[in-house]
């Protein structure tokens, strides 16, 4: 690439007549317009999907990474330099973590590319490799279309699947024998995804659920890559289905008094009334000098306080939003408090919202004047909170796609053990998959 990107800049010397040098572009990579940069809302066709070593959703497409659900196109080769070192590399075939406790290869990144194998253990190439890939998955053929583990006893065995046109090949991970599928409902998979224990074979810009063990495909199938796994949405698509089920973490979520629960996520937010009825909406439509991206929401004497960079706006709660007069208030004068706010919530007093930012959470009495942000305390357990909220059922707070749920504040700051962790789609929306 830099030899191609030389004699590149000689020929631009000879046409135009530049100045001979340029630290912009002498002995550099080729720089890409931002502009030029794919897109994954346009409908892409992901090349492989795979978490990282954190959880975090990887997609690739040629030479670029989609790092999260919302992420933006980066070059491949500045988190994987060897791989784009291969030869005619144009894209990757499939990749996948294997995350195994027993296994040498805990929380691997492997890269299949045409027949050799990349294995990185913290974003380092690990010794020997790359490595052909009979050599690491013997029995395996090469050029394949997607790859994704699958650990007992979502498998019958610790295996990986691999894809290949209508075949699959089920590999035992500590055997090494390969037992070979059709997975007659599947369409041909061009790339295959485990998240939260279900597994997703992505087809162009549409995904279909199955099951790994028959390769079933479930319920009402395919659907949009777009409406599920990107901070998107498709012509179309139904904005409340999409929301339920959307893996991408909420931003903000709050319950008022009545028992309706308000969702924030992106441009949308999800409204459940107190008998489960559950639709969503844009944001600007409900709120409309918010627009979107809710940072943090709390309810306090019937109005819903939210919170957007350094100001809080307050609206009437109610089948309309109206926003109160003489907001949106600066955050320093509404709650005393600065900076980039995770979540906030109000409990069973009604009086003091607690503030979470980063690993501290303050307390604000709504009724003094000035407020104060107060009674610093730190959390122990978690390093990250999205949101949270408090309702007849305790204190939710979501990390994630999962929530945990507590009795008290007290609990939750105090506390020396995470308790049971519940889905946030399954368990809030109702999600069935």
């Amino acid at each position: 690439r830099q030899l191609f990107t030389v004699v590149l800049y000689f020929l631009v010397i000879l046409v135009n007549g530049i100045p001979f040098y340029s630290p912009d572009i002498a002995l550099s990579p080729i720089q890409t317009n931002p502009a030029d940069n794919p897109d994954p809302c346009d409908g892409l066709e992901m090349d492989a999907v795979a978490l990282n070593e954190e959880g975090v959703p990887y997609f690739f497409k040629g030479d670029y990474v989609f790092k999260g659900f919302g992420g933006q196109a980066k070059m491949i080769n500045k988190s994987f330099p060897e791989v784009d070192n291969h030869h005619q590399m144009d894209h990757i075939d499939a990749a996948f973590r294997m995350h195994h406790d027993d296994d040498p290869t805990h929380n691997n990144i492997f890269f299949i590319l045409d027949d050799m194998v990349y294995s990185y253990y913290q974003y380092k190439l690990e010794e020997g490799y790359p490595k052909n890939i009979s050599e690491v998955f013997p029995g395996i053929p090469d050029h394949l279309d997607a790859a994704v583990e699958c650990p007992k006893p979502e498998c019958d065995e610790h295996s990986v699947i691999f894809f290949k046109g209508h075949d699959s090949y089920h590999f035992n991970v500590k055997t090494k024998a390969v037992e070979k599928k059709k997975f007659e409902s599947m369409p041909n998979c061009t790339s295959a995804f485990r998240f939260m224990e279900h597994y997703y074979c992505f087809h162009g810009h549409m995904f279909s659920k199955f099951d790994p063990k028959t390769g079933e495909v479930h319920g009402k199938q395919p659907k949009d890559v777009r409406d599920y796994f990107m901070r998107c949405s498709s012509e179309g698509s139904n904005h409340t289905e999409r929301e339920r089920c959307s893996r991408v973490h909420l931003d903000a979520v709050t319950s008022d008094q009545a028992g309706h629960m308000y969702a924030f996520r992106g441009h949308y937010f999800l409204q459940k009334d107190k008998d489960g009825v559950l639709k969503a909406d844009t944001i600007e439509h409900a709120f409309k000098e918010l627009h979107s991206d809710v940072e943090a929401v709390f309810s306090h004497d019937d109005h819903l306080y939210m919170i957007k960079d350094d100001n809080v706006f307050a609206y009437t709660v109610g089948e309309n939003h109206t926003l109160l007069d003489g907001y949106p208030k600066p955050l320093k004068e509404e709650l005393g408090i600065e900076g980039h706010i995770d979540a906030a919530f109000v409990c069973e007093d009604h009086q003091h919202v607690h503030i979470i930012k980063g690993q501290h959470i303050y307390n604000v009495d709504m009724k003094a004047s000035p407020r104060a942000a107060t009674g610093k305390g730190k959390l122990l357990l978690l390093s990250k909170v999205n949101a949270a909220m408090c309702g007849p059922e305790g204190l939710k707070v979501i990390v994630g796609n999962n929530y945990y749920r507590y009795n008290s504040t007290m609990l939750f700051v105090a506390g020396r053990a995470l308790p049971e962790q519940h889905r946030v789609s399954q368990e809030l929306f109702g999600c069935d998959h």
